[in-house]
């Protein structure tokens, strides 16, 4: 026994069947120049030939081709193209081009020659000896199952019995285990139960074999079931020689339902009965199976067999992809070529491939982890830092000295009585809440405090900076300790999936390496998690989290309520018990599900516990005609309203960043916030100190001249100018309106008090309105019914009240008139008539203030109405609406213009302000979309932006005919009507015609020219909007809004702006002439109020000497 295990371990040796296979090759080439006269040497040549196949001659097919693809040795068409040079259209509406190298070329060309050799060796490999007869036999534990079929002549017989001796000595020699039957009309097994591999065994197996009797039927369900019964066995291999007596259809269930559970390869191969049972049959079996066949005829050498089909489909492959390769490389104009260049084509319109964006340096290397302090948000950061917990407000300053002016009932006069303080002992100042406190001022102490606020300022400002810098830049800050972070990998970020990785690797390097527990949630229209729950932060989490990224795949929608779900109902599922927890959402698009329903949802699931939602969201722009239509789409500021709405649900923040910068973040808010407060403060300080300055002064003038002595200078004589101006006023004035005393005994003795019987009358304060409210921006309306809620005269902002009557001493010059007047209240002279100026200082300022909100709103207004879909197609009013396109001929310039923009029209307006819709194209025949008005749902926006995409210009204008067919939709409120030039009908016709169906029906027709050039046309749509009681509109060029962008940025207009250009729509005429005259009214009150200035500064100075 110890004698056959050595003979076994001979046999099994590895170093045997190579070496035999050299000595098989030794004898077909006996001189092919490596022999030498030593052996050893000979058989150590021979091993050196066949090396680059005998490592991997004894793997299976399956293993084999998984390490010898193309794919998995570069070698495939998006492999090349990796290697080139893609110019990318940013538009996508043009096929992308790809530049290579002559060496990418040429190296690429080499690799697949040799790979094409590769496989050719191993399909002669696979077609030597046995593994031609019945291919190449898998597993260590063999149920060899052997037909015994009836044979037509002793030949044949010995044939048969010759090939299974090769088969056992080159395979079944190197398996552990052997279990071997035959079966015909019965089965019969030479051992009860699989037996180890030997000499011994071997030479028995030889024998039986010899000894087999054919029969004449083929009862392989039989002997399936005698092999299935040893569980043991991890290979079956049954050689047919005749058609089995089962169906293939029996057979298949049978091993299928036998095979549960076990790792068993089927291996089915069919010796000389082509006749019998077609390999087309036998490949259907093993595929069900999912096993691999073998056809094998004798008689024509020919053989089928799954492993070199799958080689030989392998080869060819590479020999295609090899072929145009050497067209690209010669640069021949052959039919290779072509075929290639919209493979390529092809290739990239299928989808980005990650290896053609561009990536930052060591995108794939492994993470540079880094340990941050824990972040602060900047609200709880300013209640350490802010200005009231530095004690820095303006207010808790001068609380120590500021007093309330006292007011209490005097029963005897029945009237509230207040406190008189003389101006000079203290500077009125408006408190927060609105009323004025009387603030004893030390200017010194202001100054100091000024010093303070600037060194507040300077914290702020690098705080700011520091927000702006690396992953806070695109996350904001992480600041809770246990972190679940919602990755948007819908197809709409396909492009963008490069920077969606380089976004979370910077937070996965800087500010998660300080949390307790993460966890990352990619969704598209599925939902899938890097790990089911949250799992504790080390290193080698963090790693493996980045390469679980590294693999995503953008597909699908976006599906937000369902990875919210995941992650508050799996990995939050206690949120209750532990504190510090935060949802990071980073996206670039509106959810699928409505805004509404997920505040809700987040509201309720972050009630109640330390639990916040904050969004990051990136901008991305609008959607391509060429790439697949989102679920959902709103414009990027709708989106941030959106995320906006569900952050402030989820008591969560909200971070918005672009290529150009951050939009808008929380965070940065807050610090913003804080600066302007200080900078307000400062303002208010400096004045309040001037003030003080001004009242040291003025005291030091009063002890010089104390009150009511004999030799104090009268009031007109200390103040000139205020006190000779009362001085006049009192002289015209009746004697009763000065006070008067009067006297009264008291209850105690005889004493006498005094009260004022009579009070002069004060002077009338005049009050600007300084709380104007305007309406929202977006409001859907005209601007005509805009303007008329909040224009200049609605508001009442009329500068014209601030000026007194004309002077009189301009149109008395003939007489000796005084000037005190003129040298008292400030003048200004407008067409040549010298007025003066009725307001203070303050009123002015108020006003000032209030014009420049009214003119932020109206150039919100007006950058709102230049934004989206309302650039060409204005602001969609009514709730019915139809839609009319041109699409002639003359259209062709601008017909991807109009797809481009009627996407976003369908998207931001009809979707979301329309009940229902209808869009009809014209050309010389009319197309509408649909048959009637159709209710705005998602499925209907995504239809009419299919129908959208497929529109053509070409043809006449059909104008009438396509009003005629708009009106006879039922129930049309208002037809938006596209065009760029006159009709090809007589226009005197068109107007009659619409003026007459508009009577009928009551429909408003707007009209939109994408032209000012053609004045004919535009006078002509101009009458037909204006017959029904509709708007013209005409977009604004590119030019025009570079001009004017300075204004869009800044939100008002200042001096140095240029002048509103002439809009020629109806909305965008009526708003800018709005604009044009508040704007001249605020630069005339800038005027009057330096005039001001000047006049108070004299006063100073006269009160001052």
């Amino acid at each position: 026994m110890q004698k056959c295990s050595m003979d076994r371990k001979t046999d099994r040796d590895p170093q045997k069947q190579p070496d035999q296979k050299a000595m098989n090759a030794r004898a077909q080439n006996p001189d092919d120049g490596l022999l030498v006269t030593h052996v050893n040497q000979t058989q150590d040549l021979l091993r050196l030939q066949g090396s680059e196949t005998q490592a991997s001659d004894l793997e299976d097919s399956e293993d084999w081709l998984s390490t010898h693809s193309l794919k998995s040795e570069k070698l495939t068409l998006p492999d090349l193209i990796s290697h080139g040079t893609v110019e990318l259209n940013e538009r996508g509406d043009a096929v992308p081009k790809v530049h290579f190298s002559a060496q990418t070329i040429r190296h690429f060309e080499s690799k697949l020659s040799d790979t094409i050799k590769l496989y050719q060796r191993r399909m002669r490999w696979l077609t030597e000896n046995s593994k031609k007869a019945f291919g190449l036999i898998k597993g260590a534990r063999v149920g060899l199952l052997i037909g015994a079929s009836q044979v037509s002549s002793d030949a044949q017989r010995e044939e048969f019995e010759n090939d299974l001796t090769n088969l056992i000595d080159e395979q079944l020699s190197l398996k552990e285990k052997l279990y071997v039957l035959s079966f015909g009309v019965t089965t019969k097994t030479l051992w009860l139960d699989p037996v180890e591999v030997s000499t011994s065994t071997l030479q028995e197996l030889k024998l039986w074999v010899k000894k087999l009797q054919p029969e004449g039927s083929s009862n392989l369900l039989q002997a399936l079931k005698k092999v299935f019964a040893h569980k043991e066995l991890n290979s079956l291999v049954a050689i047919l020689r005749n058609c089995p007596d089962q169906p293939s259809e029996v057979l298949s269930d049978y091993i299928q339902q036998s095979s549960i559970g076990r790792d068993l390869v089927i291996h089915v191969t069919t010796y000389k009965c082509d006749d019998h049972m077609p390999s087309a049959v036998l490949k259907n079996l093993t595929d069900a199976l999912g096993g691999s066949y073998h056809c094998y005829s004798p008689e024509s050498e020919l053989y089928t067999n799954r492993d070199v089909d799958e080689l030989r489909a392998e080869t060819q492959k590479a020999q295609d992809l090899l072929s145009q390769v050497q067209a690209l490389c010669h640069n021949s104009p052959c039919e290779e070529l072509t075929c290639m260049i919209k493979e390529i084509s092809t290739e990239i319109a299928k989808g980005p491939f990650i290896s053609l964006l561009p990536k930052p340096p060591s995108h794939e290397a492994p993470l540079a982890i880094k340990f941050p302090d824990l972040d602060k948000t900047s609200a709880e950061w300013l209640k350490i830092n802010g200005l009231k917990a530095k004690k820095l407000n303006l207010y808790q300053i001068l609380a120590p000295n500021t007093f309330s002016p006292v007011e209490e009932f005097v029963p005897i006069l029945q009237k509230t009585v207040s406190a008189t303080i003389h101006e000079k002992a203290m500077v009125q100042f408006e408190w927060h809440d609105g009323t004025v406190k009387n603030i004893h001022v030390e200017p010194p102490f202001l100054y100091e405090y000024q010093k303070q606020l600037g060194k507040a300022v300077q914290m702020y400002e690098q705080r700011l900076q520091w927000l702006s810098l690396g992953s806070r830049r695109i996350w904001g800050t992480v600041c809770e300790r246990r972190v679940v972070i919602l990755l948007d990998v819908s197809v709409t970020n396909s492009m963008y999936i490069i920077h969606i990785q380089h976004s979370l690797r910077l937070l996965l390097e800087e500010q998660m390496s300080n949390k307790d527990h993460f966890n990352i949630i990619a969704f598209g229209s599925t939902v899938e998690s890097w790990r089911p729950e949250l799992v504790p932060v080390s290193h080698d989490n963090l790693q493996s989290a980045w390469r679980w990224v590294l693999g995503l795949q953008c597909q699908g929608s976006r599906n937000v309520l369902g990875a919210l779900r995941k992650a508050v109902e799996v990995d939050f599922k206690d949120k209750g018990k532990h504190a510090s927890q935060g949802i990071y959402l980073f996206t670039g698009g509106v959810p699928d599900q409505d805004v509404s329903l997920l505040s809700t949802y987040v509201a309720e699931a972050c009630g109640g516990c330390d639990l916040q939602l904050n969004v990051c969201l990136f901008y991305v722009g609008e959607p391509l005609l060429d790439t697949p239509p989102p679920a959902c789409y709103a414009s990027r500021t709708d989106t941030a309203a959106a995320y906006k709405e569900i952050t402030r649900a989820a008591r969560g923040r909200l971070h918005w960043f672009g290529e150009t910068g951050i939009y808008e973040s929380d965070d940065i808010n807050a610090i913003m916030s804080e600066i302007e407060k200080a900078l307000n403060f400062s303002q208010k300080s400096v004045k309040d100190a001037r003030d003080g300055e001004k009242r040291v002064e003025n005291l030091k003038v009063l002890k010089g001249h104390p009150l009511g002595g004999e030799g104090s200078p009268s009031p007109a004589a200390a103040h000139p100018g205020k006190e000779g101006m009362m001085g006049q006023k009192r002289k015209g004035k009746p004697r009763s309106e000065e006070p008067a005393l009067s006297l009264f005994y008291t209850d105690s003795g005889n004493s006498v008090g005094s009260v004022y019987k009579r009070y002069p009358q004060g002077k009338s304060v005049r009050r600007t309105n300084s709380s104007i409210e305007l309406p929202r921006k977006d409001t859907v309306c005209s601007s005509r019914e805009w303007i008329a809620t909040c224009g200049l005269k609605k508001l009442k902002l009329k500068l014209s009240k601030c000026l007194g009557p004309s002077c009189r001493r301009q149109k008395l010059a003939h007489r000796a008139v005084s000037a005190k007047h003129c040298s008292v209240i400030p003048s200004i002279e407008i067409n040549g008539v010298v007025r003066h100026i009725q307001w203070t200082l303050w009123e002015m300022e108020t006003y000032i203030t209030s014009m420049e909100k009214v003119m932020r709103g109206y150039v919100q207004r007006l950058q709102w109405l230049l934004s989206g879909s309302r650039r060409l197609f204005g602001t969609i009013l009514e709730s019915n609406v139809c839609i009319v396109l041109d699409t002639s001929g003359s259209m062709s310039p601008h017909l991807q213009w109009m797809k481009t923009e009627m996407v976003l029209l369908i998207w931001e307006q009809l979707r979301k302000h329309c009940d229902s819709f209808n869009l009809l194209s014209f050309a010389k025949d009319l197309k509408p979309w649909q048959n009637t008005l159709v209710e705005t749902t998602d499925a209907a926006c995504h239809e009419a932006m299919q129908w959208v995409t497929h529109l053509q210009a070409q043809g006449n204008t059909a104008f009438l005919s396509a009003l005629m067919k708009a009106f006879s939709f039922r129930g049309t409120q208002g037809l938006y009507l596209l065009t760029d030039g006159e009709p090809d009908t007589s226009c005197s016709l068109i107007l009659n015609t619409v003026q007459r169906l508009h009577k009928e029906r009551d429909v408003k027709v707007h009209t939109i020219s994408l032209s000012s050039t053609d004045r004919a046309a535009v006078e002509f749509l101009r009458k037909l909007a204006s017959l029904s009681g509709g708007r013209y509109h005409c977009p604004v060029s590119d030019d025009t809004l570079s001009g004017i962008q300075g204004l869009l940025t800044r939100g008002f207009i200042e001096e140095k702006d240029p002048k509103l250009p002439l809009f020629e729509g109806d909305d965008l005429k009526i708003l800018g002439k709005e604009v044009t005259k508040a704007r001249s009214l605020l630069k005339q009150a800038q005027v009057f109020r330096s005039q001001l200035l000047k006049k108070s500064n004299m006063e100073s100075k006269v009160t001052l000497c």
